[in-house]
């Protein structure tokens, strides 16, 4: 069984930062790619930012320039350096990995639970 557990929400004003965690736990053999994904009350679940094993990087457009993704890998954690932060930068901020755990032959997609990311003057 793996977990990934997200912390790091919270609320802030605009031009503010954050930076949001997550780390995987359970019988992890690897990880490859590691993202954050968010969800504002009323949308669909958007994909923000990408991260590979290697430490190659992709964002979303409407977060590039402001946001950075990072992970330590012996620690199984992604993070999320959000920086300039826009009232519509409010959601609930996911994380999401593709882990094999041992004894198996495939990667498998895990979701963290979420935490809340609030930007109001």
């Amino acid at each position: 069984q793996v977990h990934l557990v997200e912390s790091g929400g919270g609320s802030v004003q605009p031009g503010g930062s954050l930076r949001l965690s997550c780390a995987a736990s359970g019988s992890i053999f690897s990880i490859t790619n590691m993202r954050w994904y968010r969800q504002a009350p009323g949308n669909q679940r958007e994909w923000v930012a990408v991260i590979t094993s290697g430490g190659s990087t992709n964002y979303a457009d409407s977060v590039k320039g402001r946001f950075t993704i990072s992970r330590e890998n012996a620690k199984n954690t992604v993070y999320l350096q959000m920086s300039s932060l826009k009232p519509e930068d409010t959601a609930v901020y996911y994380c999401n990995a593709d882990v094999r755990t041992y004894g198996a032959y495939t990667y498998k997609a895990y979701w963290g639970q979420g935490t809340q990311a609030t930007v109001s003057p």
